[in-house]
């Protein structure tokens, strides 16, 4: 099953996708969308929105996962992320991609086995998982990696 993990966000949106056949897992793709900073939100929805029109159908996937929205106080920088959340659910559903979505902590629990673990053990364990040499760069691609892994699992 090929998975497009995501971790939304305005100024910078991670992505990954992540096969997985016979039990092992390959990271087809990841990276991250940025926006314009100083352009007007709508501009910025609409290059997220069209930077990940062009990654699914670049990678084709079969299901999607996100990270579900989780903030505590700071209401300033939920709002631009559920924005771009929004633009991410309606991409997926426009393509008719089923989605999962996931808080931090199951997010860990789904890669670590605990769901109190720390952002570094959640990036060696996807470098482990993937076969990858180097940790998952930058840290939305990783994150969005991690989403797509624990979209895999049960």
């Amino acid at each position: 099953m090929r998975v497009l993990g995501i971790d939304p966000g305005l100024a910078t949106t991670g992505y990954g996708v992540v096969e997985k056949r016979n039990g092992v897992f390959r990271m087809v793709c990841s990276g991250v969308f940025t926006t314009s900073v100083g352009e007007a939100d709508g501009v910025r929805l609409l290059e997220l929105y069209e930077a990940l029109e062009r990654v699914i159908g670049e990678t084709d996937p079969e299901c999607a996962a996100v990270e579900r929205l989780y903030f505590s106080r700071n209401v300033s920088t939920a709002l631009p992320v559920a924005q771009a959340r929004g633009v991410v659910l309606l991409q997926l559903t426009r393509f008719g991609l089923k989605y999962g979505e996931y808080t931090p902590n199951q997010v860990k629990q789904g890669v670590t086995g605990s769901g109190r673990a720390s952002k570094a053990q959640v990036q060696e364990m996807v470098r482990r998982l993937l076969a990858l040499e180097q940790l998952p760069s930058p840290d939305d691609a990783a994150d969005a990696l991690a989403v797509a892994i624990t979209h895999h699992e049960p």
